[in-house]
């Protein structure tokens, strides 16, 4: 990782804005425990996530080749999203993400004392 001139890498920043935003991270942690989803699976597995912005995170990931979206010319149409190989990545900062949580944020949500 290169340094910009305030001392941060760029492409680091980046990545951590892409995958920081609100339910890009949710998003990808349940991509990774599943082959594929469905939107409506996506949404019913993510309390308190509207449709709206489930549909914009998605577009987000899927313009960053984190996520694929899959069409299946059935009728009904279906459209299922996966990981793609960029996104199967981040496994292990995603999973390492999990590990510091358990370690130091409780389930309210507040850091737990050392």
């Amino acid at each position: 990782m290169e340094n910009g001139r305030a001392g941060l890498c760029p492409l680091f920043h980046h990545a951590v804005e892409v995958i920081g935003k609100r339910w890009s991270g949710a998003i990808v942690m349940l991509l990774m425990r599943r082959e594929s989803a469905r939107f409506n699976e996506l949404l019913a597995a993510i309390q308190g996530l509207s449709d709206r912005l489930l549909s914009e995170r998605l577009r987000e990931l899927e313009a960053e080749g984190i996520v694929d979206r899959a069409v299946e010319g059935s009728r009904p149409v279906r459209v299922s999203y996966k990981l793609s190989e960029c996104g199967r990545a981040l496994e292990p900062a995603i999973k390492a993400l999990g590990k510091w949580a358990d370690t130091w944020v409780d389930a309210a949500g507040t850091r737990k004392s050392a």
